[in-house]
């Protein structure tokens, strides 16, 4: 991983060709808003000009499997919200547990990784339920897998963790031990740029 976790010109081009495809694919996301004002956005964050950990955090969301694309616009600081839109949870995110605790407390055959440091070492945030549900709202998500969502200390404290799918046309919220995995759970994020 580059230690700077920036990227570089040529990254960068590829990884807004990819964007502006999808927002123009899935205007029913976002009505109002125009590509430009987006990747002027995006340009503003380019190297030393702005925050590059921002463009290497929406870069880690697409190689990951979690497509992101722009879900709104927070007028008052002017930021583009972006959130995982796979069609399924993000593949390069599944099999992993709820957190570093849920980890460690397996046993046998842990998981390679758990939702809560992988969402940090990318700089994104994992969907609240609210936000899970605003997601729902664009679109037919995780009708075949399901997605970690942010948990409640009260819950945590008991061992548990919450997770969603949409299911029977209807979304769904769930708990497991936060030690469980599956090979179809992961978490999709959200990142402000």
């Amino acid at each position: 991983m580059d230690l700077k976790k920036e990227l570089s010109a040529d990254q960068c081009k590829v990884l807004f060709g990819i964007l502006k495809s999808r927002f123009e694919k899935s205007k029913s996301r976002h009505p109002r808003l125009e590509w430009a004002s987006v990747q002027a956005r995006l340009e503003s964050h380019l190297h030393s000009k702005g925050n590059p950990e921002k463009l290497w955090s929406l870069h880690q969301m697409e190689t990951t499997g979690g497509e992101p694309d722009v879900v709104g616009f927070d007028e008052i600081t002017g930021e583009f919200i972006f959130y995982d839109c796979s069609a399924e949870s993000p593949k390069g995110r599944r099999s992993i547990c709820f957190d570093r605790e849920g980890l460690e407390s397996r046993k046998d055959f842990p998981p390679a990784n758990n939702a809560e440091d992988m969402a940090a070492e990318m700089g994104i945030d994992i969907l609240t339920e609210s936000e899970y549900r605003d997601l729902q709202q664009l679109g037919e998500f995780d009708t075949k897998t399901s997605s970690w969502i942010q948990t409640s200390d009260a819950i945590r404290k008991l061992g548990g963790a919450l997770f969603c799918d949409r299911r029977y046309d209807h979304v769904f919220v769930y708990h497991n031990g936060s030690q469980s995995y599956y090979g179809v759970r992961a978490f999709r994020g959200m990142l402000r740029v």
